[in-house]
């Protein structure tokens, strides 16, 4: 069992930076991957990004590509996405997830555990 909490959204203009924090409770951590998603008022929940459960590898969604990171820090139990050059179409609540499959994912029903979302607000 894994338990997570979102952390570091707000407002920010155009163009600016945010860091969201991911932390975990749970022994086992370091042997599940993690992903990132967002959901717009109105609209489904989606793909942002994923990092495999030692870090080595990741994959992002084509709307975040090159301004988007994401990164882990597994002895923290942390999950990091620094967002860089963000639009006001990156409004959204952002979601953590957890996957026991250890593997890079992008589908939402592949995750197992999800933490209760940040809002991102971003003004133009």
């Amino acid at each position: 069992q894994v338990q997570l909490v979102e952390s570091g959204g707000g407002l920010v203009q155009a163009g600016g930076s945010l860091r969201l924090s991911c932390a975990a409770s749970g022994r086992t951590f370091s042997s599940y991957a993690m992903g990132w998603f967002r959901q717009a008022p109105g609209k489904e929940r989606n793909f942002v990004a994923a990092i495999n459960w030692s870090g080595g590898s990741t994959y992002y969604g084509d709307s975040v590509k090159g301004r988007f990171t994401i990164s882990r820090d597994n002895a923290k139990k942390t999950l990091y996405l620094q967002m860089n050059s963000l639009k006001p179409e990156d409004t959204a609540v952002y979601y953590c997830a957890a996957d026991k499959g250890g593997g890079t994912k992008i589908s939402i029903s592949e995750y197992d555990y999800w933490g209760q979302g940040t809002q991102v607000t971003v003004s133009s």
